[in-house]
């Protein structure tokens, strides 16, 4: 997993046409749907916490975890100023730990393709069940095969803003179904002054039946999956699929 480092700094300007509000309405609305109206909540893979944020402002009690920590410093700089008391934690999701359970886990905006092996994939979701109240649910989306595949492989993308420009080049490789992204970003650091960074950074599609057999195995219970842009049933040309799943193996209090 490659964290976040110079991108850090310009990412949210990057990403602004990310439905972010959407999502947190289909969150709240799965969530309120599990009597879960309030308590604690981790945002895993939450970046620079623009999804930590939102469900602070419903209600929420957050934590967030991070591998960056260049995400997570923009993440703290946003709560500041505000009556938000968000604890943000530099950790990798496939080793995280708490200090103890919660009533939800959400992990959105593809985190989780950054992992890439199904290994990896089943032991983050063995943490999340351990780390969720009995009954917890856990929402999480992921980029399908399709959409590396058919939709942004072997595809550049590129983009001028006012302070900052980027080269989006993208390599799909079909044997290992990983997709390497090779960024070039152009910084304004004084009028007319640009600095030049790169990254690669590696994400891995899925299909929805390994997301489910992992689920199984982890010891978690599968609950639904949906097309996160349309809410329908997932289908061949699905891009993104969100999946809503919750804890098993605890005993609840009487």
């Amino acid at each position: 997993m490659e964290a976040y480092t110079s991108f850090a700094a310009v990412y949210d300007e990057l990403m602004d046409d990310t439905p972010y509000e959407a999502w947190k309405k289909d969150i709240v609305s799965l969530f309120r749907a599990e009597g879960i109206s309030e308590g604690l909540v981790l945002d895993l893979g939450c970046g620079t916490g623009t999804m930590t944020m939102l469900l602070a402002e419903e209600g929420y009690d957050m934590i967030g975890a991070d591998l960056s920590m260049e995400m997570l410093e923009i993440a703290r700089q946003k709560k500041e100023g505000t009556e938000y008391d968000i604890l943000y934690l530099c950790q990798d999701m496939r080793e995280f730990e708490l200090y103890g359970t919660v009533a939800a886990v959400v992990c959105v905006c593809d985190s989780l393709n950054y992992l890439l092996e199904l290994s990896e994939v089943e032991e983050t979701f063995r943490l999340v069940n351990n780390y969720l109240d009995p009954g917890g649910i856990f929402i999480f989306d992921f980029n399908t095969v399709y959409k590396y595949r058919e939709i942004i492989g072997d595809a550049v993308i590129a983009e001028n803003r006012d302070k900052c420009s980027f080269i989006w080049e993208n390599y799909y490789e079909e044997e290992t179904g990983i997709n390497e992204y090779a960024l070039t970003i152009f910084v304004e650091e004084k009028e007319g002054l640009f600095r030049k960074f790169e990254e690669q950074h590696l994400q891995k599609g899925y299909e929805l039946e390994e997301i489910k057999e992992c689920l199984l195995r982890s010891g978690m219970e599968f609950v639904k999956a949906y097309d996160t842009e349309t809410g329908k049933e997932p289908c061949g040309q699905t891009e993104r699929i969100t999946v809503v799943a919750r804890e098993q193996g605890k005993k609840k209090e009487l």
